[in-house]
């Protein structure tokens, strides 16, 4: 019998170059000879120090390393793989370092994170080039973007687990028993990170929130994963109820006075913190004065108290679904700062003469002293401006079917509808001239909800903006723009509202999806852009895809945000824009109306690197506002779609990916996902570059801007899921 011959298989070489250029990298003033590399490595057979210097001859060929004449190796000078930046968590627990220096996102797997989570600034080392896209590996969490989080605690019997809430938080946190602080099995909880010393991080329960699906417990969750706040401090609340907030004699004649002018506020029906007031007179040359009244807020909130820090580590009030989390305590916010009908308020005022075509002939900046004749809620304001724009102004009875008032009726004298109708007409004529210089005219929709008094949605509904709130937009714009002029002017430290030129790639990635629909931008200049972007809104206007398109072209444009550097704005064509007309809820505008009273004051520039810091605080706290809103929309249409379960609607497709298709109801714009693993009827496959899933066999596409008939398949209130299914997929 003939014995069987084993080839023995040859052991595949081990591969150091990672390893040789993490010691070169950390070392790169030095050179390292194969020897002192392989010790550095512990190497201590043969077999690993042929593995390490065939390594090193490779990484000399790629010319990721040098070798120097006495057969030492060293990195290159120029070279560099250690780079900064922050960590953008991705599916499945992997994540990318966003690097400003760098024009990729660095791939980084979970395996590599080295217990850095979304939102923290880290140095991560990229290794050499391998394939088309950077990865890396995180050598060290500069800065922690938070250490709390928001979970629901799995209870045993010594100790505790809080499974976070956010799918980006890819870890349980571990509770020892003493530090669970009255929190029961299923609670959802507010958990802060002390240590990370083991497997899993360690924390204590901060807050008990309540228990998940509830919805205080829902909404406070909300707020507690952006680490925002839901109450004020009690020194707070108490500094606040202290300030003595009566109108001195002494104070007024520091001011212009203009209690004696025509004046009235127009908000949304159910505002209590009324910012901003107009004031009208007709001159005898036939101009007219109209002046913007700003609730002065900087006069009670004093810099260095506890007052200010809180205000400025808030930065902004949040407008929730069902509540508003006020900047200020509400003393200030919706009574002594609140330009409130009949009661003489302080003010920072922008006063302007107009002649009857809107150009403007002088304008005047300081503080003033006002009484608000009256309040309209912007259905009332634009009863009147409908009304009247064609008539003659005379007495003029509220129609009760329009009136939001107890009484039912509401009467506005001659004066008064003469100083709106004259309003809309100078705002209009304002609204035309910045349109026709180039500015976006985003008329989003809206959506609101109808709330009972247990905050149930009975409903969902649309709001648009009429005539009466772009009357109002128009004069806020002029006002900010205005100061924002005289600032520019002083070449002074000032904090200015900025908007950059829209991503380039991302409009390309829109003309691709609008062209479906026989829509085109026109891309050559700035101007054209904007032109054409305009164009393009004004033609899907009441369409099916209008949201779809709105939500495109926001999505194409730069962020809005707060600097000392003055670069201009983009999307309302304004070289110099800020904001000063809303004190009550942007910490933003508090800083520029102190800025402008010290340059009024004839005062040298401010500390542009301190001003520098507060305006990136104040745009990120801005952010987190603004996607704590999103997400109490979102829970908000979920709780209403409970009671849809099974329904069928019309919808379009508003996203693709490749888990699946978002889709957005036409009636309600209430929005949920078709899971590609639903999709029962094929194999999809997601084309990245056609924003399309199309089935492998049947070829069948779904695509951004498609209608689909979807019934509700599920809802997940605590994970906040609203999952749909496809009725008909031959459709």
């Amino acid at each position: 019998m003939s014995k069987k011959k084993f080839k023995q298989k040859k052991k595949k070489a081990k591969d150091f170059s990672r390893d040789i250029l993490v010691i070169l990298q950390k070392n790169s003033s030095k050179s390292f000879s194969w020897k002192q590399i392989a010790e550095k490595l512990k190497a201590t057979s043969t077999e690993v120090r042929n593995d390490i210097i065939a390594s090193l001859a490779k990484l000399v060929k790629q010319s990721h390393i040098e070798q120097t004449s006495q057969g030492h190796f060293q990195a290159p000078q120029e070279a560099t793989y250690y780079h900064q930046g922050v960590v953008d968590m991705a599916s499945g627990g992997n994540a990318y370092v966003v690097c400003e220096d760098l024009q990729q996102d660095v791939f980084v797997p979970n395996n590599l994170l080295n217990k850095a989570l979304h939102g923290d600034w880290v140095e991560v080392y990229v290794f050499p080039r391998r394939r088309e896209k950077l990865e890396g590996e995180i050598t060290q969490v500069l800065e922690r973007k938070r250490t709390t989080f928001v979970g629901v605690v799995q209870m045993q019997q010594k100790f505790a687990f809080v499974v976070p809430s956010d799918r980006r938080m890819y870890t349980d946190i571990f509770v020892p028993k003493a530090d669970c602080h009255g929190a029961e099995d299923g609670d959802k909880v507010l958990v802060r990170i002390t240590q990370w010393t083991s497997r899993s991080p360690y924390g204590v329960i901060e807050k008990v929130l309540g228990k998940p699906g509830e919805h205080q417990t829902e909404i406070h969750a909300i707020l507690a994963e952006y680490g925002l706040p839901s109450e004020f401090p009690q020194e707070v609340e108490q500094y606040a109820q202290q300030l003595d907030t009566t109108i001195k004699k002494e104070e007024i004649a520091r001011r212009r006075d203009m209690r004696g002018a025509l004046t009235f506020t127009i908000d949304p029906r159910d505002a209590k913190d009324f910012d901003d007031a107009l004031s009208f007179q007709v001159l005898e040359n036939g101009n007219f004065e109209i002046g913007v009244h700003i609730a002065d807020v900087s006069h009670y909130v004093q810099p260095d108290t506890i007052l200010d820090e809180e205000a400025y580590q808030r930065a902004t009030s949040i407008y929730l679904v069902d509540r508003v989390v006020p900047m200020l305590p509400e003393v200030l916010s919706n009574f002594a700062c609140s330009l409130r009908p009949e009661e003489e308020k302080y003010t920072f005022s922008a006063v302007f003469e107009l002649s009857p075509r809107a150009e403007i002939r002088k304008v005047w900046l300081g503080r003033t002293v006002i009484c608000s004749d009256a309040r309209f809620a912007y259905e009332e304001a634009q009863a009147v401006i409908e009304a009247f724009t064609a008539a003659e102004p005379t007495d003029f009875v509220m129609p009760e079917e329009v009136s939001i008032r107890p009484e039912g009726s509401y009467t506005v004298s001659k004066e008064m509808v003469e100083a709106i109708v004259s309003l809309n007409a100078l705002a209009e004529i304002l609204r035309e001239k910045r349109m026709k210089a180039g500015a976006i005219s985003f008329d989003k929709v809206e959506v609101k909800f109808l709330l009972d008094e247990h905050n149930n949605p009975l409903g969902v509904y649309t709001k648009e903006s009429k005539e009466a709130n772009k009357l109002i937009e128009e004069f806020m714009l002029l006002a900010n723009r205005k100061v924002a002029e005289y600032a520019s002017k002083l070449q002074k430290t000032f904090v200015y509202r900025i908007h950059d030129v829209p991503d380039e790639e991302k409009l390309l990635q829109m003309q691709g999806i609008i062209s479906r629909f026989g829509y085109k931008l026109n891309l050559k200049d700035k101007k054209n852009i904007s032109h054409s972007i305009n164009h393009l809104l004004q033609e899907v206007h009441g369409k099916k895809q209008q949201n779809l398109v709105d939500t495109l072209a926001i999505r194409s444009m730069s962020k809005a945000a707060y600097s000392t550097h003055n670069i201009g704005h983009y999307g309302l064509a304004f070289d110099d824009y800020t904001h000063f007309t809303s004190p009550i809820r942007r910490y933003p505008d508090v800083m520029v109306h102190r800025l402008l009273q010290l340059y009024l004051d004839g005062a040298p520039s401010a500390d542009e690197a301190a001003y520098e810091q507060k305006c990136k605080h104040s745009s990120q706290m801005e952010n987190l506002a603004t996607s704590a809103e999103r997400d109490s929309i979102k829970y908000m249409q979920i709780k209403y779609m409970e009671e849809h379960k099974n329904q069928e609607f019309l919808g379009v497709i508003s996203g693709v990916t490749e888990y699946g298709i978002y889709v957005e109801i036409i009636e309600n714009k209430c929005e949920g996902m078709v899971r590609a693993r639903d999709m029962k009827d094929d194999y999809y496959v997601f084309d990245e570059k056609a924003y399309a899933l199309i089935g492998e066999v049947t070829k069948q596409r779904y695509t951004l801007g498609d209608e689909v008939r979807i019934r509700v398949k599920n809802t997940d209130l605590v994970k906040r899921y609203l999952d749909f299914e496809l009725v008909n997929n031959e459709q």
